[in-house]
Formats: C-alpha cells, sequence, structure tokens
C-alpha cells in the first residue's frame, strides 16, 4: 500500500506543491465501479473514499433521504446504507486484485462498539491505505458517529483502545471529526494524543429538521423525526473555522483532509491555508453534471494551486461547470385520476404537464410516507404506472382524485441514438411506461416500428397503454398467463433486419434473455438499447445507487446500449 502519512506531512505549509483533493464518504464514490472510474478518469483526485461500512448490513433510512431545500445545500440521512463487512471486503478485495491503483484507497468504517471498530480495522487493512473512522455521522442510530465524536473522553478512549488492539495493522487510522461540538480543536487534540494518525473534518453539519420551501414540509424520512445533516454551500463557512480550529489545537505535525461545502478552487484553497493538507469535494458533484466530473475538479485543482502560489487564475472556471438551479425541487398536483388496471397496477394521472423525454424520470413523493422514482408515462396529462409492490406503492396505489402529492425532475438525459428505419419496441410490465416518450422520439426519426408489450395477466379489454402506443407501429400485447415473460417467444420468429435497432424496457433479467435472444438472430450489439431504470435515492449524482458501470442514469439517462454494459456493467446483462 501507499505511503499516505508522506504524502500529506506538513503539506499545508507548502504553496509550491500540487493541491490533492479528494472524494467524500457516501457521496459519489460509493459503488466499486465508481471508485475505478475516478481512479482511471478523474485525474484530479488523489484520494478516493468509500461509504462507511459496518460490521452488519444496514439498509440505511426510508426515501427521502437526500434533499436540496435551496441551489446547493442539502439535507442528507441516509442512515449509514451499507452492505456490510463482508460483502464490501469481497468487493474491494477484489478491486484490488483487478485494478492498480494510481489513487490513495480511504476506507470508511462506522461502527457503536470499540469491538466492532476493531474488527473492521483489522478486516480492511489489507485493501486500504488508510482508514477513516466515522465518529461523525449526526443521524446515525444512537451509539454510533457523533455519539461517540462528540464526547472528548469517549472519542480518546476510542482510539486509543483500536490502536492498541490493531498494532500489526499497516493502514494509517484517521479520525472524522463532528462540527456539532463547542471546541471541535479540543476533541482533535484528544484524538490524536490518544494514537489517531490523521484527522478528517468536517462531517455534516446538525441535525436539524430540513423543510420543502413550497409546502413547509419536512422531507427528510427517519426516526430522528425527519432531522438529517447539512451540507453544501451553507456549511463552507464552519468549515473553514473548524480546519482553523484543528490546526491550532493540533499544531502542523498531524495530516489533516478537509472538507465541508467546497465547490470552487477558490475555497479549495482558502481550506488549504486555513490548515488542510487534501481537501474533500462532496455535496458539490450534485451540482455538475457527472460527464463534466473530469473537468470540473481540474479547474479546481488548476485554480487553488494558483491561488496558494501567488497567482492570479486568468479565469475562474471552476463555478461555470455548476448548475445553478435547485435540481431537488418539488411541485404541487393532484390526483385527477386513479384507475384500476389488473389486480395490482393502477394508472394514475395528474394535474398539469412535465414534458419528459426517453430516457428521463421523475420522483413520486407523499409527506411523512416517502418518495421513489418513477417512468412518466403520458406528458398532457401527467401520467404514471404504478405497480402495488411494496408500502409506498401501496400507498401510491390508495390515493384519491383530489389528494395532493409532489413531483420532482426531470432527471437524466434523453436518448442518444443512432437513427435507423425500423426498430423493435419490448416492453415487460410497467416498464411499458417508457414506451410512448420513446415512440414519439422515433417517429420523429422516421423509424417504423412494431411494438411488442408482455403483462402478467389477461385483462379484458384494451391492453395497458394500448390506445396510445398502437398509433405508433404494428401493437401485441402478450399476457403471461403463469409462465413470466411469454411474450419473449415472439423474438424466436418475428422479421428482423440486420440494422434494425431494438429497444428493451422491464426487469433487468426480462431484458437479458431478450438480449440473448435478440443477439443470436443477429441484431448487432450497438443496436440494442436497454432502459436500466435502477432505483436512484437522489437523482442528481450523489448516492450513486443508479450507477450502470461507471456511467449514473439520473445523469446519462435510463437507455445504455448493450456493447457498453457488456464490457462496463456485464452483471447487469447476466441472468445464469
Amino acid at each position: 500500500m501507499k505511503d499516505v502519512m508522506e504524502l500529506l506531512s506538513k503539506r499545508h505549509l507548502n504553496p509550491d506543491v500540487p493541491v490533492l483533493l479528494g472524494t467524500v464518504s457516501g457521496v459519489a464514490s460509493t459503488k466499486p465501479r465508481l471508485i475505478t472510474y475516478f481512479d482511471e478518469k478523474v485525474q484530479a483526485i488523489s484520494i478516493i473514499t468509500t461509504k462507511s461500512f459496518q460490521v452488519e448490513v444496514n439498509p440505511g433510512n426510508r426515501e427521502p433521504v437526500i434533499c436540496e431545500t435551496s441551489a446547493g445545500n442539502f439535507g442528507n440521512s441516509v442512515g449509514l446504507r451499507n452492505p456490510g463487512m463482508e460483502q464490501a471486503l469481497y468487493e474491494l478485495r477484489k478491486l484490488r486484485k483487478e485494478h492498480s491503483f494510481s489513487s490513495y484507497l480511504n476506507v470508511s468504517l462506522s461502527a457503536n462498539s470499540v469491538e466492532d471498530f476493531i474488527t473492521l480495522v483489522k478486516a480492511f487493512d489489507e485493501v486500504a491505505d488508510l482508514v477513516e473512522l466515522n465518529f461523525s455521522c449526526p443521524h446515525a442510530s444512537v451509539g454510533y458517529g457523533a455519539s461517540i465524536g462528540c464526547d472528548q473522553n469517549i472519542a480518546a478512549e476510542y482510539v486509543r483502545l483500536i490502536k492498541e488492539a490493531t498494532k500489526e495493522c499497516k493502514a494509517p487510522l484517521f479520525v472524522k471529526l463532528t462540527p456539532n461540538v463547542d471546541d471541535i480543536g479540543l476533541i482533535a487534540k484528544a484524538v490524536v494524543d490518544s494514537g489517531a494518525d490523521g484527522l478528517v473534518a468536517i462531517n455534516t453539519v446538525g441535525p436539524i429538521v430540513h423543510k420543502d420551501p413550497g409546502s413547509g414540509l419536512p422531507i427528510l424520512q427517519n426516526k430522528l423525526g425527519g432531522k438529517g445533516g447539512s451540507s453544501g454551500h451553507h456549511v463552507y463557512e464552519r468549515a473553514l473555522s473548524a480546519i482553523r480550529e484543528i490546526r491550532q489545537a493540533c499544531g502542523d505535525d498531524v495530516p489533516l483532509i478537509g472538507m465541508g461545502g467546497v465547490s470552487s478552487g477558490t475555497e479549495a484553497a482558502a481550506l488549504i491555508a486555513a490548515g488542510a493538507d487534501a481537501v474533500g469535494i462532496g455535496s458539490a458533484l450534485g451540482t455538475v453534471d457527472q460527464k463534466a466530473w473530469p473537468e470540473y475538479l481540474a479547474a479546481v485543482k488548476r485554480e487553488a494551486e494558483a491561488i496558494l502560489s501567488g497567482e492570479d487564475p486568468a479565469q475562474k472556471q471552476s463555478t461555470s461547470y455548476i448548475i445553478k438551479d435547485r435540481q431537488m425541487a418539488y411541485e404541487k398536483h393532484q390526483v385527477v385520476k386513479s384507475e384500476q388496471y389488473g389486480k395490482d397496477t393502477r394508472i394514475i394521472t395528474l394535474d398539469g404537464t412535465l414534458y419528459c423525454k426517453a430516457g428521463q424520470f421523475a420522483f413520486l413523493w407523499i409527506p411523512t410516507i416517502g418518495e421513489k422514482p418513477f417512468s412518466v408515462a403520458h406528458n398532457d396529462p401527467l401520467t404514471f404506472i404504478v405497480k402495488n409492490r411494496g408500502p409506498f406503492s401501496a400507498e401510491l396505489c390508495a390515493l384519491q382524485v383530489g389528494d395532493d402529492i409532489y413531483v420532482r425532475g426531470l432527471y437524466g438525459a434523453q436518448l442518444n441514438n443512432e437513427k435507423t428505419k425500423k426498430a423493435l419496441l419490448l416492453g415487460g410490465g410497467t416498464g411499458v411506461a417508457v414506451l410512448p416518450s420513446l415512440a414519439d422520439q422515433l417517429q420523429g426519426q422516421g423509424t417504423e416500428m412494431s411494438i411488442l408489450v408482455g403483462t402478467s395477466e389477461s385483462v379484458e379489454g384494451k391492453a395497458l397503454l394500448e390506445e396510445a402506443l398502437s398509433s405508433y407501429g404494428s401493437f401485441t400485447c402478450i399476457a403471461d398467463d403463469g409462465r413470466p415473460g411469454r411474450v419473449l417467444d415472439l423474438l424466436d420468429t418475428i422479421p428482423l433486419d440486420d440494422e434494425q435497432a431494438c429497444y428493451l424496457v422491464g426487469p433487468e433479467v426480462f431484458m437479458a434473455i431478450a438480449c440473448r435472444k435478440l443477439l443470436a438472430r443477429g441484431v448487432k450489439e450497438h443496436n440494442l438499447y436497454l432502459s436500466m431504470e435502477r432505483t436512484t435515492l437522489c437523482g442528481i449524482g450523489m448516492c450513486g445507487e443508479c450507477a450502470c458501470g461507471d456511467r449514473l442514469t439520473c445523469r446519462w439517462g435510463t437507455f445504455m446500449q448493450y456493447d457498453y454494459l457488456a464490457k462496463e456493467a456485464p452483471e447487469l446483462i447476466a441472468y445464469d
């Protein structure tokens, strides 16, 4: 492993060395493929931080877990969602075996006992360049995060006992501090005196209740009454003062990674001047399109280096990448119609419009109940198709005419496809909701369409969205009637051209089987488009949950070509 202590030692005192930027725990670098994305494609990043791992699997809080109450200012209450030590260690071992890192890997850890922290430190030592003890999460359960870091004596004792029990471990131990204390310098010195090799500061500020400006209602969903930590622009000044306080208390020797609301080269330079040896960029990545992350972070690094060396950057370009609008704003709508389709599906029509393109999606939010992402079935009037499959969808299906519901979005990007003379559109289940906007785009390109739809049950009358879809081309609906995916049988016999494009929408296993059949029929990989409607928590690139390979569907759009998936995310198109 690389020597991160040598890298960081007194770096803040030398304005002529390159600025070190890193990702922060819980933002962007949350999946193995996103970790390698930052290492391979984002040259400005030197330290990559994982999400916080615990001994056991933690499903976290129910959505909403991330909100934006004003542009660039966020509330967070993910609840330390993570796959647990066994799975995380398997994934990181695999990464170390298959990938040669140029960046330093910071593995973040969370526990509510000394014993569990010791277990985690020992387990992850083999894969980490440094380990980060999360003593600072403000919305964690009792005993975790800030429950440790807010008490000087507890934090110091934890560090002393962990260091004592892990003397054989090679990765240096960094403690992540909470800003929600009267004297962060006092706690910083206490953990350093107890053996901490380095410090990370700050975590989110709070917790507080984050209210939607429009409705005045709390947004986040958790056992803390909707409270969550604050991040983004409005915590930057607190981060800056915390770095100064820590340096004043601990001196120049201890390595310190600073973070909190940094979004520009000017702010990064100020944090370094205050005493940070490296700077973490977190929430700011939610305000920049993922496609621009490499250029944006390079601009932050370049500007910070110019400022620290006494130069005046010719152009402060980093802020030009930032999206100035509030991307997670909710719009209030009312239910104007709710129709039952089959046993467990409802077609919910709202007042108003939302001009969604193929590849885009929106979130539906019922305050105090939850939120989830959905494809838009019709733009005008605004219509969604909901299958009753869980607590939140059950609440959606129970909505009555006149009830209020909130919509945010759109997210994702419009499908960027190659024009073809003919196309096959295949939809399974409620994935059919994507087809109208797709068919409209293809019609505008002069494409002749055949549309196949599979449903779970036979229903009297017209099929789901049949009236709208049949106007675009030949339409066939096949019910499963006890055998899931029966519609896929047609792929063995229907006429197909060599240059025909095929657009697939539905469950991933449904699309994987369809791909195998279509490839066997001679359809080219680049002419296969799959709508990867993966669950996302934010829609703006922070959570990383919607990753397909190294692309986030909330930024790139849901449609991915088969050749890309086969190379970058083969596990998403496998079913055996």
